[in-house]
């Protein structure tokens, strides 16, 4: 049977109020609708401010608090805390003026009066009235969404956001890419500051003038104190606008535009062959494990481990391309067949890597007692493994192949260079040495969104693949 109210309570205005009452539980989640919606929290809190003392409470709490004045509770109270004020200073040996006990005693007392009051009107249902709640309110009436919603929409752009446990926790993930991001860029500024590379020296060479080293200087920014460069470093990165290099003066955000692709490119292809072969090759070494075919994909997985990609690409190079001329020596976009040593290369460790996780991992749940349960009700072989033992061994391999995505994103400029490819990773290792900062902050902060992504998306696996994580997100 339906129950239309619940339906209801997600129709209309009650949706904005329920989504606020829930998040601002957090206090983070409070800062950030007030900041995003601060033109009509402005309005509100104002009219708050007007309305406030048209609520029972301010009355009933004056009426109150002359009752217990009346009834002589307030000097009761007040000789008490006198009492206990005169009593700890002797045992302490302090000196105590009129005044000084005076004031201490109206504050203790006064604690004590609004606590009392606060007590007996929360427990009649007449608690003082809070911004919050105002606010909270507000939301029902279908006038105050029409008017606020142009000066507000990004508030309600974030409660829309928020109003599913799996959109809320990417709205989290994408706040706390955005601290990493800037932390990232701080630090590898920070690096280039100290470094005792000079990009005058190396640019303009060892004959140039102090004269000409000073007016580089100048054009650049680079005889501002550490803060002015730092802040304006961050602030071209937030607004899309990286400036010019050093070298060659062009522009940073295009050229790592252009270049950016080519690196995703070779490292999806590279991830791609790595998870096609070592999680098949996983699961065999671990459903036959110390037979024949476990040794010697184990042995093959240690040995592309061992091998350094860049020895790797040049006996490659040799093979293929030089003796036996199957691909090209470099690569040339318009020619596929010259990626394939690129990705076979950049693969080849990350698959050992993938290989070797799966088959841990799978040892480990073969063993559980609910894989034994599952052959014991007469499951065949094939159905316990790809049912119940893959998807419950499948989150420390997601994380390991996450981590080998990122480092093949920052990591690539050595098979790069050796199959001549114009990436991200060869543009910044040609940049360091200058070391021409702007471009350098520009690669690495592009490589650092990647992988902020590339774990956010990690994250949302671990949910799709073990349910307690998603009773968990929904819970929180």
């Amino acid at each position: 049977m339906i129950n239309f109210q619940n339906i209801k309570k997600f129709e209309g205005n009650y949706y904005f109020k329920r989504i606020f009452s829930e998040i601002t539980r957090k206090h983070s989640y409070s800062i950030a609708l007030f900041l995003l919606g601060f033109p009509v929290h402005v309005v509100t809190y104002f009219l708050y401010l007007l309305k406030k003392n048209e609520n029972l409470y301010v009355p009933l709490f004056a009426q109150m608090k002359q009752q217990f004045i009346s009834e002589g509770k307030v000097h009761a109270w007040a000789a008490e805390y006198k009492q206990q004020e005169q009593t700890k200073a002797a045992f302490f040996n302090e000196l105590l003026n009129e005044r000084q006990l005076d004031a201490v005693v109206n504050q203790l007392t006064e604690q004590k009066l609004h606590r009392e009051i606060e007590k007996i009107l929360t427990k009649d249902g007449l608690a003082k009235p809070s911004y919050k709640s105002y606010f909270s309110e507000l939301l029902e009436n279908p006038l105050f969404l029409v008017l606020s919603f142009i000066p507000g929409v990004f508030m309600y752009i974030f409660l829309i956001l928020c109003s599913n446990a799996f959109s809320r926790f990417i709205v989290e993930r994408l706040v706390q890419s955005a601290f990493v991001i800037v932390g990232v860029a701080t630090l590898v500024f920070t690096i280039l500051y100290l470094s005792p590379f000079d990009p005058a020296r190396n640019l303009l060479g060892i004959e140039a003038t102090p004269e000409q080293v000073a007016n580089f200087n100048k054009i650049y920014g680079l005889d501002q104190p550490y803060l002015v460069q730092l802040w304006h470093s961050l602030s071209g990165l937030f607004t899309f606008d990286l400036g010019n290099s050093f070298e060659g003066k062009e522009n940073i955000t295009q050229s790592i535009m252009n270049k950016f692709p080519v690196t995703l490119e070779i490292a999806l292809l590279s991830l791609l062959m790595a998870v096609a072969i070592a999680i098949p090759v996983g699961i065999i070494s671990a459903v036959r494990p110390n037979s024949f075919a476990d040794y010697a994909f184990m042995l093959i997985a240690l040995i592309g481990l061992s091998i350094p990609s860049f020895w790797q690409g040049l006996i490659f190079i040799l093979t293929f391309s030089l003796k036996l001329q199957w691909f090209p020596a470099t690569y040339n976009p318009n020619n596929w067949l010259s990626i394939v040593m690129p990705v076979v290369v950049l693969g080849t460790s990350i698959t050992a890597s993938i290989a070797r996780m799966t088959r841990s991992s799978m040892l480990e749940v073969i063993h559980e007692d609910y894989i034994i349960t599952a052959k014991a009700k007469g499951l065949s072989e094939r159905k316990v493994i790809t049912k119940h033992a893959i998807r419950n061994a499948m989150i420390p391999i997601v994380t390991v192949i996450g981590l080998l995505f990122g480092g093949m994103l920052g990591g690539a400029s050595v098979t790069e260079k050796v199959f001549n490819i114009s990436g991200i990773g060869s543009y910044i290792v040609d940049k360091q040495f200058i070391p021409d900062i702007p471009a350098l902050l520009g690669g690495v902060v592009y490589i650092a969104i990647t992988i902020s992504i590339v774990n956010m998306v990690i994250d949302v696996l671990y949910a799709f693949f073990d349910p307690r994580i998603r009773s968990k997100m929904k819970k929180s």
